[in-house]
């Protein structure tokens, strides 16, 4: 008889873990998400999923959600602590017996990356690697669904600012990476044991190619608009983002500016059996979210 595996999702409130949570319904899986706080539990509860309240910064509540668990979906949410979230994480699988890792890491994650958080997510892959457990490392590149972070200003001005310069970036739509995450979780253990997949979308994108779709798709003219770090910055302290996280996430636009995104790989066509999701699909299925009421 072939017993269900129990899976558990991290960060289950996430952009990525909610899609991947939604591409595993109906798998033949025990489905168990981890939240920080009961709070946020309802929306796996409502998918049916059963929830455990715990913290990856508190090792001490980790226990009972690992309990009886075969395989780990591991996400840790970037910060100067990741390292030590995924160590906590980590350790309360070998503890509980888990079989298999599958880490959500970051394109291309490395010693001597450009931004902090690559190099903070290499130490994490690397940790992941010597677990002793069966592991794989999925690395996405920039996520299609941060430009839902310009939808307001897209549906109000018909333009949109990002400090990228000119970058081409291969930019993949979550549901793919979600959908990648769930095919390895789903086949078995051992066919992805030891690797690390890079996930990217169909092409390489500047942000005038992505103004251009969605001025298409809307069928209105939308411009993509570049500015300086610091105006970046100003604009994010505005909306109280932490200042760690502008940081990093200024030293990946100067990454990407400089061409560091500029590339593809037919990793998710050889995962899915079909190719990643391009930018007119994401913006065909998130058109409401770029048009303002007034249009409707």
């Amino acid at each position: 008889m072939n017993v269900s595996r129990t899976v558990l999702i991290t960060g289950a409130t996430g952009t990525v873990s909610t899609a991947l949570l939604k591409a595993l319904k109906g798998a033949d899986v025990n489905l168990r998400a981890l939240v920080r706080e009961e709070s946020k539990a309802d929306g796996p509860h409502q998918q049916g999923v059963e929830v455990f309240v715990g913290d990856l910064d508190d090792a001490r509540s980790l226990p009972p959600a690992f309990e009886g668990v075969q395989d780990a979906w591991l996400l840790t949410p970037n910060g100067p602590r990741a390292p030590e979230h995924n160590m906590n994480a980590v350790w309360a699988a070998r503890q509980a017996g888990v079989e298999r890792i599958v880490r959500l890491s970051v394109v291309g994650a490395a010693h001597d990356a450009p931004n902090r958080s690559g190099r903070l997510h290499a130490l994490s892959d690397r940790e992941t690697e010597r677990c002793g457990m069966r592991w794989t490392i999925l690395r996405p590149h920039w996520f299609m669904q941060n430009l839902l972070n310009e939808a307001g200003d897209i549906a109000a001005t018909g333009t949109f600012s990002l400090n990228m310069a000119s970058a081409r970036i291969g930019m993949i739509d979550v549901r793919d990476i979600a959908e990648c995450a769930a095919r390895v979780l789903l086949d078995d253990p051992d066919r992805h044991h030891g690797q690390t997949y890079t996930l990217t979308g169909p092409r390489s994108l500047t942000f005038d190619k992505v103004a251009d779709q969605l001025s298409l798709a809307l069928d209105r003219s939308i411009t993509y608009l570049p500015v300086s770090d610091d105006a970046k910055r100003k604009t994010l302290l505005d909306y109280r983002v932490p200042t760690w996280i502008i940081n990093m996430l200024e030293e990946y636009a100067q990454a990407y500016a400089s061409g560091w995104g500029d590339f593809t790989t037919d990793t998710v066509a050889d995962l899915l059996g079909h190719p990643p999701r391009d930018i007119a699909d994401f913006i065909r299925d998130h058109a409401a979210a770029f048009t303002s009421a007034d249009d409707h």
